[in-house]
């Protein structure tokens, strides 16, 4: 997966914007340590350390890294893999918003948490659960075979509460609290699922040439016409959130 870090800032921002509920479920607080696991840009990593705490922010993408880095120069950012963490513990707090669901190795990414929160720690997060954005993945699936004749994978993990929270007590965890929620989501303008399915399924048009490319977009949001309002598109996530505690 190839990151644009600048159209994830211009026309994504509803990612860190809904996760300021996310922040105020995990209360950082002053002299704690905290890991921000898939930080993207920063901006939420940055409102972990005003709260006082030393935070570090990894994420797989050299690219939204750089990004992070070049806004926010005093705080602490690095390339790393979720299921395979090399930053060294112990840390208060693992807190992760919209990331988990690209981290297909969700076993070894619950253990290397675990490896990383010291006994009493908490984990909060919240990613794409069971049923997230079911139309658009569908739309973009018949759109690319019907276009451009190429076979659609999902690049995500979407599991189910109970399959999660099962995980995560086999890694070492307490859940202490899991919701799998609805949380329709405004795409900005006429052209926001286009820039939805560049930014997160880019990959999949990058070998089409441009007139090829252009008919599967357009074959997608047809298909995904029940989810224009007005005057913006509306994608049908659908979020889990999990609290847990370090045995």
């Amino acid at each position: 997966m190839e990151w644009n870090a600048d159209l994830y800032r211009d026309a994504h921002a509803f990612i860190w914007n809904y996760g300021q509920s996310l922040l105020s479920v995990l209360e950082p607080r002053a002299g704690e340590r905290i890991l921000d696991v898939g930080c993207g840009t920063g901006e939420l990593t940055a409102e972990i350390a005003a709260a006082g705490a030393t935070v570090v922010g990894i994420d797989s993408s050299p690219s939204m890294i750089d990004a992070a880095l070049a806004k926010f120069p005093q705080l602490d950012f690095r390339v790393d893999d979720a299921a395979s963490l090399s930053v060294d513990g112990p840390f208060d707090a693992v807190f992760s918003n919209a990331a988990l669901h690209w981290v297909l190795r969700a076993e070894d990414a619950a253990a290397s948490m675990a490896r990383v929160i010291r006994q009493g720690g908490r984990l909060v997060a919240e990613f794409g659960g069971h049923g997230n954005i079911a139309t658009l993945q569908q739309a973009y699936a018949s759109a690319l075979a019907e276009s451009a004749g190429v076979e659609f994978r999902s690049p995500w993990y979407f599991p189910a509460l109970g399959a999660y929270a099962s995980l995560l007590e086999a890694k070492g965890f307490e859940v202490t609290g899991a919701t799998l929620y609805d949380r329709p989501t405004r795409l900005e303008g006429r052209e926001g699922l286009t820039n939805w399915y560049r930014m997160f399924l880019g990959n999949w048009l990058a070998p089409l040439d441009t007139d090829a490319q252009a008919r599967v977009l357009e074959r997608a949001e047809r298909l995904c016409e029940g989810q224009f309002r007005g005057e913006h598109w509306v994608a049908d996530y659908r979020r889990l959130r999990v609290v847990a505690v370090r045995r």
